[in-house]
């Protein structure tokens, strides 16, 4: 089955373009104008999408408030900005908020079929028939739900990318990981703004942690981290 894609774009020719591309390489794909129509789109009861494709500057609903909508409905699908904001803030915070990767206009399109493939078999590879629960000490984690509980704390829904990269920390667990070797590995390259990226989800994984007993993230200087378990 091939792989079903939303694309959200308010630019009529620039849409066309996209969508008669990625559906000529296979993709099947679906095309929301504004933010809004996305959204609601993505509530329907089938809309099983393996990707979405933002825009930022859109009427009605822009892309970031999509993206921040997407997160608070729970709606674990992952994406990307397709955007002519090209500002080192807007990368920084469309990364911040979970893109997968913010690619700015003008593109190349057998680029972004690449980059759009990198981030579906990352996706898809995770979907193993394994236990999805993991279990350390005070912590679990539930890789489907992407809930992760501390006893004695409130649960918390995480992110799809910081759910990607504490499922990283844990299949790496009590080793030295090498910033670079993380950024290649989860994200496709290591390149400064997903090294900021990183620092922030690392960062609020670290919020999200604080009340173990059993779970911490310790930097190692000049080379990346360590993820601390004590059972």
């Amino acid at each position: 089955m091939n792989a079903k894609i939303l694309l959200v774009e308010d630019e009529i020719d620039l849409g066309n373009v996209v969508k008669q591309y990625l559906e000529i390489v296979g993709f099947e794909v679906d095309w929301a104008k504004n933010g809004k129509l996305a959204f609601d789109q993505l509530q329907q009861p089938h809309s099983s999408y393996q990707l979405i494709i933002i825009d930022v500057s859109m009427p009605v609903m822009d892309g970031f408030e999509l993206a921040n909508r997407i997160f608070e409905a729970g709606i674990q699908i992952p994406f990307l900005f397709l955007t002519a904001r090209n500002e080192k803030a807007d990368r920084l915070y469309g990364l911040k908020i979970g893109a997968d990767d913010y690619i700015s206009k003008p593109f190349d399109v057998d680029e972004l079929v690449l980059r759009i493939k990198n981030i579906i078999r990352r996706y898809t590879a995770t979907e193993t028939p394994q236990r999805p629960i993991i279990t350390r000490g005070d912590v679990e984690f539930n890789k489907d739900s992407l809930r992760l509980s501390i006893k004695h704390s409130n649960d918390i829904i995480l992110t799809p990318r910081e759910a990607e990269l504490l499922l990283y920390l844990f299949e790496h667990e009590n080793k030295i990981l090498r910033r670079e070797n993380i950024l290649v590995q989860l994200w496709g390259k290591n390149d400064y703004f997903l090294g900021r990226s990183l620092d922030v989800f690392i960062s609020r994984l670290r919020k999200h942690l604080n009340n173990s007993n059993c779970i911490r993230i310790e930097n190692v200087y000049g080379v990346g981290f360590i993820f601390r378990v004590q059972e």
